[in-house]
């Protein structure tokens, strides 16, 4: 036999078997597909949600008749329902620090909803926006030493879930005094006074709904609604969260300090505890010392016996 009439019917034969193994496979996937599909009993499903008949806002109705306000706020929830890691942890998150947010807010006779503000500026973290906003109410470095925040390398109280909180009720009460209504006072905490009052002039309207304003705001009271929508109701939203789940409130007692704090490290031990739980608790203390201000008093928070331990009845559920 020549050599080409030997490579023909090699070939010939490897074609054959390839295609009976391409044949066999396909059927071996087809079945394999079928068989999932048949034997599963939960589809995924995207879909849309229904709005509430009415939403309040700082004890303000939203003009959810106006179709643009309708669509701005379904495109808020859709987002926020759809982010399903950053929204659980927002979720969570509001379970261990509402509890201060809301003592601070009613202090201050701010509407409680405003707690939900902090979940639009930076999801109940501290976080630092590219441009130096820093902590939960994203404050910049010079607008809270203008309100006589503590802003340097050792002590930023941006980071100061408390005096944050003071401060932001600062500017709440005081653009309501200006606008009149909460929904703007809301609005112009995250577009600033001047820039709304430059829409307001030129828009001729003192409606936060009927102002066209620059994208990050326009948003802003919209996303706000929907965290609330979502954490007042998680399971309408698609998100199965038992009790349990939900981050507890941290237990602490505090200790007064007026005078220099060389090492943290060795000031957390005195207390039976660690520089790691320090300064999670006290996350404004900025270096690993501390070095006053003249006659001023810090609060430092020491952890409870017990606070990183889970309780029995949470560890059994």
């Amino acid at each position: 036999m020549s050599f080409n009439k030997r490579s023909i019917i090699v070939i010939s034969a490897m074609t054959s078997v390839i295609a009976m193994m391409m044949i066999i496979g396909f059927g071996f996937r087809g079945s394999e597909k079928e068989s999932v599909l048949s034997s599963s009993d939960t589809v995924y499903s995207i879909q849309s949600f229904k709005l509430p008949d009415e939403v309040i806002f700082g004890g303000e109705r939203m003009p959810l008749e106006n179709f643009d306000t309708r669509e701005s706020l379904e495109r808020e929830i859709l987002i926020s329902a759809y982010r399903h890691s950053s929204t659980i942890l927002i979720i969570k998150r509001a379970n261990r620090y509402f509890p201060v947010m809301e003592k601070i807010l009613k202090e201050n006779n701010i509407p409680d909803d405003f707690k939900y503000l902090a979940a639009a500026e930076s999801e109940y973290s501290n976080m630092v926006s590219p441009v130096g906003a820093t902590g939960f109410w994203q404050i910049m470095p010079e607008t809270g030493r203008e309100q006589g925040m503590e802003i340097n390398t050792v002590v930023d109280e941006r980071y100061h879930i408390e005096k944050s909180t003071e401060f932001a009720c600062d500017f709440f009460r005081k653009s309501y005094e200006k606008y009149g209504n909460w929904t703007l006072a809301a609005a112009s905490y995250n577009g600033g006074r001047r820039r709304m009052d430059e829409q307001i002039e030129l828009q001729k309207q003192n409606n936060y709904y009927d102002l066209l304003l620059a994208e990050e705001t326009s948003r802003y009271i919209f996303r706000a609604v929907a965290y609330k929508l979502i954490i007042s109701d998680p399971a309408a939203y698609g998100f199965d969260l038992e009790k349990e789940d939900l981050y507890p409130e941290l237990k602490y007692y505090e200790v007064k300090v007026d005078t220099t704090v060389s090492d943290f490290s060795d000031f957390a031990g005195k207390f039976g505890t660690n520089y790691k739980m320090l300064k999670f608790l006290n996350p404004w203390l900025r270096k690993p010392y501390l070095t006053p201000k003249t006659n001023k008093v810090y609060l430092i928070k020491i952890p409870a016996e017990g606070m990183r331990t889970i309780e029995k009845g949470e560890a059994e559920n």
